[in-house]
């Protein structure tokens, strides 16, 4: 669904992506792992074309968006969805507003249609409940679903998330992992997942690639990178088998309302 090839992208004197390669295939899970302020957020933004590369290409079904022009990206950009790191809702809007907003926007649909697919889209993450609260009242985890239903309004093939773990209790963490997964298998989406959290990676990720002073120095199943050699995915998955013992692994069923 999309390859990066050769991607390199320096702010200054700073060079941050140093020649990334990466499939992401379609219909997955695909999560983007690394140390904090490696650079994985900015490969996110060149995924959905929010920034230009240095060099190299970003294919998306066929097409290298880096040699679109802004009218192409907007249509392409259409095709995805996304999470932001802490939700991004507009605190001046209730949660169906929020959900409502993309679809004002983007579509030519009725009123009555617009409310009919809002209402849909939240019972999909359990928070139909909430439509009428404003995002002052949710609690962290509801405020992650609350945008997850709002990156699903287009009804994307594609949806990005930036961090959508962060600031969250294991538990949570956890939950929103299986939220991710469960939506994803419902829509056959191809989703791709900025994250640290190795273990929601393990019980939630198809796929897991690390970037890594500017490139990914491994990709594969969560199984195929336990055993990968290199000492900084060791020291990724040193942490999973120690976290593990403290909080679980197993899967947890969803739980409404948290």
């Amino acid at each position: 669904m999309i390859k990066i090839i050769n991607l390199h992208k320096s702010f200054g004197p700073q060079k941050v992506l140093r020649g990334v390669n990466l499939e992401i295939p379609k219909g997955k899970i695909t999560f983007i792992m690394g140390r904090s302020g490696t650079g994985k957020s900015v490969l996110l933004k060149h995924i959905i074309g929010l920034m230009e590369p240095d060099e190299g290409q970003i294919i998306v079904d066929g097409q290298d968006i880096t040699k679109m022009s802004a009218k192409e990206l907007l249509k392409i950009r259409k095709r995805f969805g996304m999470l932001f790191q802490e939700g991004a809702l507009f605190d001046s809007m209730t949660v169906g507003e929020n959900v409502a907003f993309p679809l004002y926007e983007h579509t030519k649909l009725s009123e009555k249609e617009i409310w009919q697919r809002v209402r849909e889209k939240l019972a999909q993450v359990d928070l139909l409940g909430a439509i009428d609260k404003m995002p002052s009242e949710l609690s962290g985890g509801m405020k992650k679903r609350a945008a997850l239903a709002r990156a699903l309004a287009l009804e994307p093939e594609i949806v990005l998330f930036d961090e959508p773990t962060t600031g969250l209790d294991p538990v949570m963490q956890l939950n929103i992992g299986f939220l991710i997964k469960k939506t994803q298998q419902q829509h056959k989406l191809t989703c791709v997942v900025i994250s640290h959290d190795i273990i929601v990676a393990r019980a939630t990720a198809d796929r897991i690639a690390f970037l890594h002073e500017g490139v990914i120095i491994a990709q594969g199943s969560p199984e195929e990178i336990a055993r990968f050699p290199h000492p900084f995915v060791q020291e990724f998955w040193q942490t999973l088998e120690l976290g593990s013992k403290e909080v679980g692994h197993e899967e947890r069923p969803f739980e409404p309302g948290t």
